[in-house]
């Protein structure tokens, strides 16, 4: 920890303190240098989106490469083939469900054919995308989540826990729900007092730290709905603030100085009196997007309206926020995608890949430390965050937590078949007995007949639960027969391939 927080330019042209060029000497991500890819590996002619908000615009995984662009008549967004380059068709299918402008778009850590949408009219969807991509325009979510009174402009799924989501919205409102009943599950109106600016999870999805209008950023614990810790004019300029949680369970800040200077700080909510580091950066505008890497941590800034990328390295020893580099192209980024771990090539010792928006295309960069050896890179590719949830729904919201599931990258990633989201709505059925309770009660007709009634009806219900009950066992058990037997395809498959 350091004693006072040490302030310093960190950008593309001003010195770099002595501290912080004896401690990036001996880093090995000294020399990572970025690249962005030829033209025919881009997607191009693609109209994306000029809503004015702070949201990265872009989303990727493993298999799809997903766009908020501009759309007549309501929102959509674009969902690729990672392969799908090269000049994309006016008339290619999208995602157009939403009845005003899409604001974030975010894929699913536990499947990567599931994507969840925030929107200007106020619903969140979650939408299930088929393998190869849309043949058609895909207008029917899989569930449509609504509880936000005011647009929509933050969406993140839980880290650990399957099919929990949160979002964020312009009533100032966070919301986190059970994807898979439908249901708002957790609600937390009365900690915000201006709109929220962004939310992030800690590694295993216990707390939340949220940055607002108000200059102030929050440590919650959203089971108890408790705010932990809170620290007022984080960054005492007036536009927006980022935060996210780092592995170690600090904070990582982007804002605005009261002098309009661009800032970026590192916190530990335990003590939050001073920040531990608070560098200044320069006087653009942008709002400065941050990206994670918690195996190398890495952190990428990436400036809205910029045409560069920072990267820097956070350490335990002082200045703690190390200056590593800077990627400089020509062209400004309108947002920025950012590809899990799990989906590099660490063949060629690439450690990120960005998908950088312009304003008709959408261009790859590379991110590669260089190195001469053919050989897997153990000390770049530590075990990394796998796509299997550790815990379910039920589990997270009764106050269970849990790590991520790390897989090894040295033989490469390979994707195993996604199970389909199935939505159960668990409250259908509970709202006709209080129906017939509020008529029964208004009602004029004798108490015994009523009591019949609503016997019979508890009697028929009881029946339809019980169905219920058997039918989510029988759907659960052939879920786990079908996972086990595609492992086993998937290591016949590897073995074949092995073997070959």
């Amino acid at each position: 920890m350091a004693d006072s927080p040490s302030s310093s330019p960190v950008g593309t042209g001003g010195p770099v303190p002595e501290t912080m060029r004896r401690v990036v000497r001996q880093s090995k991500f000294r020399h990572v240098f970025g690249q962005a890819v030829k033209n025919d590996q881009c997607y191009d002619d693609i109209r994306v989106s000029r809503v004015t908000w702070d949201s990265s615009f872009c989303a990727v995984n493993t298999k799809f490469v997903s766009l908020i662009i501009e759309a007549s008549g309501g929102g959509a967004f674009l969902v690729l083939p990672l392969q799908k380059t090269g000049r994309i068709d006016k008339s290619y299918p999208t995602v157009c469900g939403h009845t005003g402008p899409v604001l974030d778009i975010d894929w699913c850590p536990h499947n990567d054919n599931v994507i969840a949408s925030g929107s200007e009219d106020c619903t969140v969807m979650v939408w299930q995308i088929p393998d190869g991509g849309l043949t058609l325009p895909l207008t029917e979510p899989v569930v449509v989540l609504e509880g936000h009174s005011k647009r929509v402009g933050i969406i993140t799924w839980h880290p650990t826990a399957r099919n929990v989501l949160l979002s964020a919205g312009c009533d100032n409102v966070v919301i986190i729900w059970n994807v898979g009943t439908g249901e708002a599950m957790i609600s937390l109106e009365d900690m915000h007092y201006d709109m929220i600016f962004s939310a992030s999870w800690n590694r295993n999805g216990s707390l939340i730290c949220t940055a607002t209008k108000e200059k102030k950023l929050r440590v919650i614990d959203p089971r108890k709905m408790e705010i932990v810790a809170e620290k007022d004019k984080a960054h005492e300029g007036a536009r927006p603030m980022r935060a996210i949680f780092l592995a170690d369970g600090n904070v990582f800040t982007t804002g605005f100085s009261r002098m309009s200077e661009r800032q970026l700080a590192l916190w530990n909510p335990k003590n939050m009196e001073e920040p531990i580091a608070l560098h200044e950066m320069d006087t653009s505008n942008g709002v400065l997007l941050p990206f994670y890497d918690p195996d190398t941590s890495i952190i990428y800034l990436c400036g809205k309206g910029d045409s560069s990328i920072r990267y820097f390295e956070i350490t335990d020893e002082s200045p703690y926020v190390h200056y590593l580099s800077t990627f400089i192209s020509k062209e400004p980024q309108r947002g920025m995608g950012y590809m899990p771990k799990r989906g590099l090539d660490v063949n060629k010792c690439e450690i990120a890949r960005f998908y950088k928006l312009h304003e008709r295309k959408c261009e790859p960069i590379i991110m590669t430390v260089p190195r001469k050896s053919d050989l897997f890179q153990d000390d770049l590719y530590p075990d990394t965050s796998g796509p299997e949830a550790p815990i379910e729904a039920e589990e997270w919201f009764e106050g269970k937590n849990a790590d991520p599931i790390l897989i090894s990258l040295k033989h490469g990633y390979v994707a195993s078949k996604n199970r389909d989201l199935n939505v159960v709505k668990k409250n259908i059925l509970g709202s006709k007995p209080a129906a017939q309770k509020k008529t029964d009660s208004a009602s004029s007709t004798p108490k015994k007949a009523a009591e019949a009634s609503h016997h019979a009806n508890d009697g028929r219900m009881d029946d339809v639960m019980k169905e219920i009950r058997s039918m989510k066992d029988t759907i659960r058990s052939q879920g786990e027969r079908i996972a086990k037997l595609e492992d086993l395809v998937a290591n016949l498959t590897n073995n074949d391939e092995s073997e070959e």
